[in-house]
């Protein structure tokens, strides 16, 4: 995998700490990092919503953006169901060419620094079994859609990805293609990710930052804070005397399988850490 490298300029008037990140003291000790691919990331992020911006050709060639529900068919292509009345129904019946834009909800901090993915390729009309299962995945991600999905002016289009562009907010980002995007599996824990950011920097900080220094190598960590939680382990910021650290990964054991896991594979890195430091 190759990771787009953002060029800063000298002469910016951002805080040098964005930039100025010190690393770990000594060699971690907990298991060898692992992170999810943009394809993993990608694939997340557009299981776990329904909303998007659809982006259409009009006849004369001009970019047109609508917001639209859809559901997901098993390889990741999103599914719409669009009447004849909306402007994109007539730009796609004229080009199928389109993208689709999903982005993550930015419940705190700078909106930017948050997930977004692109997928771009052309929509088709699904038939046969594959109009079944696009007809199944729709009403299963916007049930309401139940009311008007067999009315005369409404068709199912199905969008085959050919390009994938994630965007994970700053400095993180990366492209991948339609066969890695659709092989990738969505993270199970995604659903409930926010829920444990919140319980752990709010009630176990003690233990964030045993593990920033144990597991990490921060050995000089004053303060730990997760950022991000994901089926392969936590994403920290650490303050230290020598600066702030961004990204900073501790990998559980094992990845998650199940929706409910974040839990007992926290609780498996505070141990870990414990057990560190009594050593």
């Amino acid at each position: 995998m190759t990771v787009d490298v953002v060029t800063v300029p000298t002469d910016h008037d951002a805080p040098s700490e964005l930039f100025e990140v010190p690393g770990p003291l000594t060699t971690p000790a907990g298991v060898a990092e692992r992170r999810r691919t943009p394809a993993e990331h990608a694939r997340s992020l557009v299981q776990n919503s329904i909303l998007g911006t659809l982006s259409t050709l009009t006849r004369d060639g001009d970019p047109w953006g609508s917001l639209v529900s859809y559901g997901v068919l098993e390889d990741g292509s999103p599914v719409f169901l669009v009447s004849r009345l909306a402007e994109h129904t007539r730009n796609l019946e004229g080009d199928p060419r389109a993208s689709l834009v999903v982005a993550e909800q930015a419940r705190e901090g700078d909106p930017l620094d948050h997930g977004r993915v692109t997928l771009a390729g052309r929509v088709v009309r699904p038939e046969g079994e594959r109009l079944a299962a696009a007809r199944a995945a729709h009403l299963a991600a916007v049930p309401s859609a139940q009311i008007y999905i067999d009315f005369g002016d409404f068709s199912l289009f199905v969008l085959e990805v050919e390009r994938v562009r994630w965007v994970g907010g700053f400095g993180r980002m990366d492209s991948t293609n339609a066969e890695q995007y659709r092989d990738a599996e969505p993270d199970p824990v995604t659903p409930h990710a926010a829920y444990a950011i919140s319980h752990l920097n709010e009630d176990h900080a003690d233990a964030l930052l045993e593990m920033a220094r144990q597991l990490a190598g921060y050995t000089d960590a004053t303060e730990a804070t997760c950022v991000r939680a994901d089926r392969y382990g936590l994403d920290l910021k650490l303050r230290t005397p020598r600066g702030v650290a961004h990204d900073v990964r501790v990998t559980f054991t094992e990845p998650c399988t199940e929706p409910n896991g974040l839990r007992a594979a926290t609780v498996d890195l505070a141990k870990r850490a414990r057990a560190a430091a009594a050593a």
